[in-house]
């Protein structure tokens, strides 16, 4: 029997707690829905747990209301890529121009989470990464019975953060989130060191999301949404 997904009037798949995210996720591909986003109202720790542990990517908007006087709110924006960027990292490209700079710089695994995601908030601004699920976020960190774990990579030079990037591991895939850089190239540095050191921890591919060119550069793929939960699950 399908999984019984619920709409919005304006057609979007509505979640909550109570549903089976994995089970509504692969009604996503059965039913062939073709929007990215669902909507969510409950900023619930073990709930957007369960939605990232499932391949969403969980965003958030603050929602003006039309009506003068009358609040705002907030929803949650679950999102499964039709698309999704994505590297297997014996596809990893790295530029002649990048490879002297890799040396000059460490990588360091979840060692500094908190600046890291405040530099990515400094940096991008809170549009999508709203502060009730940067709580979230932070909060699911002191769960480790949780089936997704936010972590960060931090780049340095010289004992200093230069860049960074926090995302969310699940089984055996890391899905990025967010990052930023201080100085010229030290972005594309992080992005290759955190792929080496992904791949050395036995991780099976790097999420990187919404296809973009220096993902592609990178090495990336472009997979749709079908490929990416036959990869996503069995791991």
């Amino acid at each position: 029997m399908p999984y019984p997904l619920r709409y919005t009037q304006a057609g979007y798949v509505f979640l909550d707690p109570d549903d089976d995210c994995q089970a509504a996720a692969r009604a996503l591909r059965d039913t062939g829905y073709n929007e990215e986003f669902c909507l969510a109202r409950d900023f619930d720790v073990p709930f957007i747990a369960d939605l990232m542990a499932s391949g969403f990517l969980v965003m958030s908007e603050y929602i003006v209301s039309d009506t003068p006087g009358e609040p705002g709110f907030l929803i949650l924006l679950p999102k499964h890529h039709l698309i999704r960027s994505c590297l297997f990292f014996p596809e990893l490209h790295i530029k002649k121009s990048i490879r002297p700079l890799l040396s000059r710089y460490e990588l360091r695994f979840d060692t500094n989470f908190d600046l890291i995601i405040d530099k990515c908030l400094a940096t991008h601004g809170d549009g999508w990464l709203t502060a009730p699920l940067v709580q979230v976020i932070r909060d699911m960190r002191k769960d480790a019975s949780l089936p997704a774990r936010p972590v960060s990579f931090g780049l340095y030079r010289d004992g200093k953060l230069r860049a960074g990037e926090f995302g969310i591991i699940a089984g055996k895939v890391y899905t990025s989130y967010s990052g930023y850089y201080e100085e010229d190239n030290t972005g594309t540095v992080q992005m290759v060191l955190t792929s080496k050191y992904l791949e050395n921890h036995g991780f099976a591919f790097w999420d990187l999301g919404m296809p973009l060119d220096y993902k592609l550069t990178l090495g990336a793929r472009e997979i749709g949404r079908d490929e990416f939960m036959e990869r996503f699950w069995p791991v």
